[in-house]
């Protein structure tokens, strides 16, 4: 949580933070500025002090939301990086003029490395330095929750789950002319594709401020068979083929995300489509059955994998970088980033546990493209103060979705 920066800075010995780019679709500076229209600005965080907020003088009062100590500039803090400026102004205004100071956020490389270089020069008693991208202070703080960012994710998660039930009613509610899905009635009965569904996904997520800034998943056949395919938009959709939706969007602003997946087959479905859809709910409940708070993420990683190989599956278990079975981790934290710590796989660090505080995915999942099949089942969790896992939001498990209208 953000009340542990501070304990953590000192940790990893660090005096101060930088954080550098806007405040939003950013999350290192979202985190400590709550988002908002600041562009191209500067945060500096002295260790057992506030931190202090550099903006452009035009968006002073967005900036002010944050309940930062704000210092409005006539231009884009960012500029001032690479100038006087930064040793005039900025690093003495947050009362930082030496020690370790750890560089955070995004924004084009090329000026972050001439920003470097100058502050190098003009204040030698900074030294700068980097973390390692999956384990960095901020990953780390963000890892336990508040109760006002998990009841941001939970919102998510009815704003998710109700788009689904959305999608799941536009598709059952289509014509049928064979096994092929049509998009409406009339003289032309075009058939349904995968473009034409994504179009509406995005539009009523839109209408419920949500967006999707690391897109979702919705493919059908052997699309469905590749975990990370997100669907090719010209396919057919038809009738008897299994369909991975995997929805993960964020408040528009780039804010929280909730992520969340369902298989579906239409109509109906194949006797190996349906077996391949118990197995992976079968080591779903499993999984959820066997949770327990303060255990590393990575025992269930290890579980699962157990489980799919006595049933005939490859695992990376004991398979190296498998390309069909059981594929990639049980889950991962989620929050500002779609993927955060706690970690879960087999080589994850023994620290990455379901501590209470933690929200994280559990999605099990089995991949045969080459049959023109996959199954992912998908939700999230939170690890309540009292270790109890909540699931932040209820949706059914159906597979075969049944069609409303048959030619």
């Amino acid at each position: 949580m953000k009340t542990d920066l501070d304990q953590l800075m000192q940790s990893r010995n660090l005096d101060g933070l930088l954080v550098i780019g806007n405040a939003e679709h950013n999350p290192p500076m979202t985190y400590l500025t709550g988002g908002g229209h600041v562009s191209k600005a500067v945060l500096i965080k002295k260790r057992g002090q506030l931190a202090v907020l550099f903006c452009n003088q035009m968006e002073r009062e967005e900036a002010a939301k944050s309940g930062l100590k704000v210092v409005p500039l006539t231009a884009a803090p960012m500029r001032d990086l690479s100038t006087d400026t930064a040793a005039k102004l900025l690093f003495p205004k947050a009362g930082l003029t030496e020690g370790r100071v750890g560089i955070y956020g995004q924004t084009d490389i090329s000026a972050v490395m001439l920003a470097l270089a100058n502050l190098h020069n003009s204040m030698p008693g900074l030294e700068f330095v980097g973390e390692g991208m999956d384990d960095n202070i901020f990953l780390r703080a963000m890892e336990t929750k508040d109760d006002a960012e998990v009841a941001r994710i939970r919102r998510m998660g009815k704003i998710t789950t109700e788009v689904v039930g959305m999608v799941a009613d536009y598709l059952t509610s289509r014509p049928v002319r064979a096994d092929e899905v049509l998009l409406a009635d009339g003289t032309a009965n075009l058939p349904l594709t995968v473009g034409a569904v994504k179009s509406k996904i995005s539009l009523w997520l839109a209408e419920r401020s949500a967006e999707t800034p690391e897109g979702f998943i919705f493919a059908i056949g052997r699309d469905a068979g590749i975990p990370h395919s997100i669907g090719n938009p010209d396919d057919l959709i038809r009738l008897g083929q299994t369909i991975v939706f995997d929805i993960y969007p964020a408040e528009a602003g780039g804010g929280y995300f909730y992520d969340f997946t369902r298989t579906w087959s239409l109509g109906y479905a194949t006797p190996e489509a349906q077996k391949l859809y118990d197995e992976v709910k079968a080591v779903y409940e499993k999984i959820i059955e066997s949770l327990s708070v303060n255990t590393p993420f990575k025992y269930y990683q290890k579980l699962v994998c157990e489980q799919f190989e006595k049933a005939g599956h490859q695992t990376p278990l004991n398979t190296a970088s498998p390309v069909e079975g059981y594929v990639h981790s049980i889950g991962h934290g989620l929050g500002l980033n779609i993927h955060e710590r706690p970690w879960s796989g087999l080589t994850a660090d023994e620290s990455s546990i379901l501590q209470p505080g933690v929200v994280m995915t559990i999605e099990p999942g089995l991949y045969y493209p080459n049959k023109g099949q996959g199954v992912r089942i998908e939700d999230t969790y939170y690890v309540r103060p009292d270790g109890t896992f909540e699931r932040l939001a209820e949706y059914p498990y159906d597979f075969v979705l049944k069609m409303k209208n048959r030619e």
